[in-house]
């Protein structure tokens, strides 16, 4: 579980999060879910220590992230950025070794080796492991990305915004395979997500912020509706019920 208790962020005198309070919950896909400049991507950056916390707390599994070694913390989240620069020429089997480096710090041995084949296996990269990234379409190179924090083989995944630039059929697949971490490898997955509709699909459990602040939180048949979309986006659009799903018609 992530526990994130009265935290705030300001850059410089402007607000970005106030007082957020939360429990994200262990196993599963959430989904952070909120307008532009809403705090998502700031949230995730702060659970990962990708920035210093200015005030309140962030625990994973009961380890302090401000606290905890960098290399302990390491082998417990994996985060994949919004901007990730990675060389070109990089194959897929080296992009997807730096996984790793938590683990061996410079030493792969044959796990670290058998890790990296995995991830890859999981990501269907097999016929592409050896090409440069260059030549791989923005699908196929996301895919990698993912891969390497899946290599990296932590309990948690951060992801922000995995779908940038994605069409459907490689959004699709992607959420796909990581709805497949979750219940096949047992990893808990949070990502933020423009399309309100692949939270809807995909994920187990939706945080929504609105202007740096918590809104509803909870599974997305049970919370999704038109006041919501009201709240969180200032938008009518319609919500669709049929059986146990939900989705927002655009």
């Amino acid at each position: 579980m992530i526990s994130i208790s009265g935290v705030s962020y300001h850059y410089g005198s402007a607000p970005i999060l106030e007082d957020l309070t939360l429990e994200i919950p262990k196993g599963g896909i959430t989904a952070l879910v909120g307008a532009n400049g809403a705090g998502k991507s700031t949230l995730l950056g702060l659970v990962a220590r990708l920035m210093p916390l200015q005030s309140g707390a962030v625990n994973v599994d009961g380890l302090n992230v401000t606290t905890t070694k960098s290399d302990v913390l390491a082998r417990k989240l994996a985060i994949l950025p919004q901007a990730s620069e990675t060389a070109p020429r990089l194959t897929v089997r080296e992009l997807v070794g730096f996984g790793r480096y938590p683990h061996h710090k410079g030493r792969p041995g044959p796990q670290d080796v058998a890790h990296v084949q995995n991830a890859i296996a999981a990501f269907d990269l097999v016929a592409l492991a050896d090409r440069p990234l260059d030549s791989l379409s923005g699908g196929q190179r996301q895919r990698a990305q993912v891969a390497m924090t899946f290599a990296q083989d932590t309990e948690y995944v951060l992801l922000d915004e995995p779908l940038n630039n994605l069409d459907i059929a490689a959004s699709r697949s992607l959420m796909a395979l990581l709805l497949g971490l979750t219940r096949d490898h047992g990893r808990t997955i949070v990502t933020v997500l423009h399309d309100i509709n692949y939270a809807c699909s995909y994920a187990d459990h939706m945080v929504t912020l609105v202007d740096g602040t918590l809104g509803p939180c909870g599974a997305p048949r049970d919370i999704v509706s038109q006041d919501l979309l009201t709240q969180i986006f200032n938008t009518d659009a319609n919500v669709i019920r049929h059986e146990n799903r939900v989705l927002v018609q655009v």
